[in-house]
C-alpha cells in the first residue's frame, strides 16, 4: 500500500440549496460559503444552481 504525504491548499465542495444536511456537513467540518453557481448541474433534465463553499489551507 502506497502513503502519500499530500499537503491541499484549497478544497471545494458544492451543494444544492434544498440539501440541508450537507449545509451542515459542509459549515461542520469548516468549509465557507463563497456564492452561488446559477444552472452549474442539469439534474434530473432541469439545470440547478449550488452553493459554492471551500476550505483553505492558511498554513
Amino acid at each position: 500500500m502506497f502513503l502519500l504525504n499530500i499537503i491541499l491548499h484549497r478544497i471545494m465542495a458544492n451543494y444544492m440549496q434544498s440539501n440541508i444536511r450537507s449545509e451542515m456537513l459542509l459549515q461542520r467540518l469548516g468549509f465557507e460559503k463563497e456564492g452561488i453557481a446559477k444552472s452549474y448541474l442539469k439534474i434530473a433534465g432541469t439545470w440547478q444552481d449550488h452553493v459554492l463553499t471551500s476550505r483553505i489551507n492558511c498554513s
